[in-house]
């Protein structure tokens, strides 16, 4: 994926460049996945420590490089700091994980409590999603706290469809070109 990008944000899949700046992206990393807002539906997804910040972004690079999956790092313009990630999970790699009828490329987004409130995603996800159906990816999913409604909405407004229980606790949105 290309840049995309509004006036005051642009959202990068995390690549090669970003190794030159490893050990500020990791603290970054460390900042959103241990922010108490950001994981407020997602407490399985919290890093303990900055080393399991950089074992997380040394699987996203492997990830990356073997097709497994790719990141994006959504940023502000202004000073470039880190404001959350998009992940792209691939059919294959989501097969590996849940128990489907069938397997659509799989979204999940992150944002820092600070960047929250403020319609960031429900401004770049309908972006991120034109122009990943502009690139042949036209089945995508997501799955959301039932209880996460500024989620189920972002989703929504972007042109998913809620499908119903996903387990226990999430639903699954779906969303086709």
């Amino acid at each position: 994926m290309t840049a995309i990008e509004n006036d005051v944000h642009r959202i990068d899949p995390l690549g090669p460049d970003d190794i030159l700046h490893y050990k500020e992206l990791a603290c970054e990393i460390y900042q959103l996945f241990s922010d108490e807002h950001t994981l407020r539906f997602l407490p399985h997804k919290k890093l303990s420590s900055l080393t399991a910040a950089r074992n997380w972004l040394s699987a996203a690079f492997l990830n990356f490089h073997s097709g497994r999956n790719q990141v994006y790092l959504i940023r502000a313009k202004t000073n470039r700091a880190l404001l959350g990630v998009i992940d792209l999970i691939p059919p294959a790699v989501a097969k590996e994980h849940y128990h489907l009828p069938y397997y659509p490329f799989f979204i999940e987004f992150y944002l820092k409590g600070t960047a929250t409130g403020k319609a960031l995603m429900s401004t770049l996800l309908p972006q991120v999603v034109g122009h990943l159906q502009s690139k042949g990816i036209l089945e995508l999913a997501a799955v959301a706290n039932r209880h996460n409604i500024a989620a189920g909405k972002v989703l929504q407004r972007s042109g998913f469809i809620p499908e119903g229980p996903f387990d226990r606790y999430q639903d699954i949105y779906r969303c086709s070109a």
